[in-house]
């Protein structure tokens, strides 16, 4: 069994940061990618960063690249997202997501999801 659980969700101000953590248990070490996404109210479920569990290859949405990083910790289970200059548009629930994904960058490629937690930006 896999658990995966993000913390580190909050209010901040727009140009503000936040990072975000995902502590993973179970047999983490066989998922190929671990990614994060988010979601607004009233809208789907999109992209936002994956990373390789055994490389340090990592993939970014083009509306986050520069401004988001994705990274991990193997000793402590965990993967972080990095987040800077927040804006208002990045408002959402942030998803960690763990799998063998076909495509880092669709939800429906990972298995395993956390809970979310909720990150908001005012302007």
């Amino acid at each position: 069994q896999v658990h995966l659980v993000e913390s580190g969700g909050g209010l901040v101000q727009a140009g503000g940061s936040l990072r975000l953590s995902c502590a993973a248990s179970g047999r983490i070490f066989s998922f190929y990618y671990m990614g994060w996404f988010r979601q607004a109210p009233g809208k789907e479920r999109e992209f936002v960063a994956a990373i390789r569990w055994s490389s340090t290859s990592t993939y970014y949405a083009d509306s986050v690249k520069g401004r988001f990083t994705i990274s991990r910790d193997n000793a402590k289970n965990t993967v972080y997202l990095q987040m800077n200059s927040l804006k208002p548009e990045d408002t959402a629930d942030y998803y960690c997501a763990a799998g063998y994904p076909n495509n880092y960058d669709v939800p429906r490629g990972y298995g395993y999801w956390g809970q979310g937690t909720q990150v908001t930006v005012s302007s």
